[in-house]
């Protein structure tokens, strides 16, 4: 691949659209590209940035927290202890949800269960069991 890339083919690497690629340059995960007739023009450095941000998406890191990645520690850190560092965080926050959904499974689950006639009983059972997660209506 040439190291003067368009910002369309740098956009069909990645599935990204032209706007996605502005935008990282904007908010400064991606550096300014340097211009050819007034056109954007990328090097191979930036398909790299862009595979850590397309890698790092696709494992649920925010933007805020990419940029974190790229910025946020003193420098000179290197990589594994950044990816480490945010990979710990981000684990503990799915740990979280996923007891989350679990919970949302149970009650779901319960609720198949109702045999209220109408809204306001399940309401008043609900209120009545004191313990609103854990009980079918």
């Amino acid at each position: 691949m040439a190291g003067d890339l368009a910002i369309s083919d740098v956009a069909r690497v990645f599935g990204l659209r032209t706007s996605a690629i502005r935008y990282y340059e904007e908010i400064g995960i991606l550096p300014s590209a340097m211009r050819k007739n007034g056109q954007r023009r990328y090097d191979k450095s930036a398909l790299f940035r862009l595979a850590v941000v397309q890698r790092a998406r696709e494992t649920g890191f925010t933007l805020k927290e990419i940029r974190e990645l790229f910025f946020g520690f003193p420098p000179g850190t290197p990589p594994p202890k950044r990816w480490h560092q945010l990979s710990q965080r981000k684990i503990a926050e799915l740990r979280e949800r996923m007891k989350r959904l679990q919970l949302m499974e149970t009650l779901l689950t319960r609720v198949e269960d109702c045999r209220c006639h109408a809204l306001e009983e399940c309401g008043e059972k609900i209120l009545r069991q004191g313990d609103h997660e854990s009980q079918p209506p």
